[in-house]
């Protein structure tokens, strides 16, 4: 089935922890806003890096018909350093019994058996071979629906960072000082959309929408390190038209979190865990009312956890 123009609109928690450092501003939280305002932001490289890592460890033989491999990946040699663009696709070509025809039309192999080639496009330039495809799955920034303090804290690892160089020489008897930034809870919104257009140059497929759906609710649990917090998925929005040259747009500023912003500022507080939060989308419910005769399809996944106002049964789905 031809795949619709579409946007969505995953709202998502974590705690103890930032999931997208800024290695500009000694690995603390990024901030795209004024310091006074108070949120954080995550990149789409950050969310597309977790949907990635999902697929991978969902297939990581390229699934039953050798069709979702992940290009953008680090993969090692036989030496120990890590594999460029032309190493990593001829892998998969290899990995997907297609090396001869690869060598004759690479870029129809990767789109036929790479999952992020065709959802979210590609830049290839080896040797004399060169293309660029726009993907049709495209994220905006995710920022924190609420101001967002972030911390300074310190700890020490028991285990001493070097052992005796020399046999009768003694190495360091004290374990390591680690310093990093954490945050104690916040709630992101990220946008995006799919672009029929360029789903139909890449190939991208309803199978690979559907998946990367899925790869954005379950790949934000997969993901977990201890520095990244322990994220958790709350409300995933799909809206898919029959126009393919027409959005509604920024669904995300439809969507409010109560309390708000400035009754937290007020306070000087902030939000420390669900139970305190509710997602109002009624203006957005609102909306696709206004607007239902130019929708296709909508979907709407929801965390039990979390607390909703606005009436959205009609739109909802069982979850993966």
């Amino acid at each position: 089935m031809t795949i619709r123009n579409s946007e969505f609109v995953f709202v998502k928690s974590v705690k103890d922890g930032i999931p997208n450092r800024d290695p500009l501003n000694d690995s603390d939280a990024r901030r795209l806003f004024p310091e006074e305002d108070g949120r954080i932001s995550l990149s789409d490289v950050s969310v597309k890096r977790d949907v990635r890592d999902y697929v991978l460890a969902l297939y990581p033989d390229g699934g039953p018909d050798k069709k979702n491999f992940i290009f953008v990946q680090q993969v090692l040699n036989d030496k120990g350093k890590l594999l460029g663009r032309g190493g990593l696709a001829e892998k998969i070509a290899a990995d997907a019994g297609q090396t001869e025809s690869f060598k004759k039309d690479p870029q129809s192999v990767l789109l036929n058996h790479s999952f992020d080639v065709r959802t979210f496009g590609i830049v290839y330039s080896v040797k004399n071979v060169s293309f660029h495809l726009t993907g049709p799955a495209q994220f905006g920034w995710a920022h924190s629906m609420h101001p967002v303090d972030t911390q300074y804290v310190q700890g020490t690892v028991v285990m001493p960072s070097t052992e005796s160089a020399k046999e009768g020489e003694e190495g360091k008897s004290q374990g390591t000082i680690w310093t990093t930034y954490t945050l104690p809870f916040a709630v992101f919104a990220m946008p995006g959309v799919i672009n029929s257009f360029h789903a139909s140059r890449t190939g991208m497929t309803e199978e690979d929408q559907e998946l990367l759906l899925k790869a954005l609710w379950q790949g934000t649990q997969h993901r977990q390190a201890r520095g990244r917090g322990l994220q958790q998925s709350l409300f995933l929005i799909h809206v898919e038209y029959h126009d393919p040259h027409y959005r509604i747009g920024y669904l995300e500023d439809l969507i409010r979190l109560l309390p708000d912003r400035e009754t937290w500022i007020k306070a000087d507080k902030r939000p420390s865990s669900l139970s305190e939060i509710t997602l109002d989308v009624s203006g957005l419910m609102e909306r696709l009312e206004q607007e239902k005769d130019r929708i296709a399809r909508c979907r709407i996944w929801v965390n039990p956890s979390l607390t909703v106002s606005g009436d959205t049964d009609a739109y909802r789905q069982p979850l993966w």
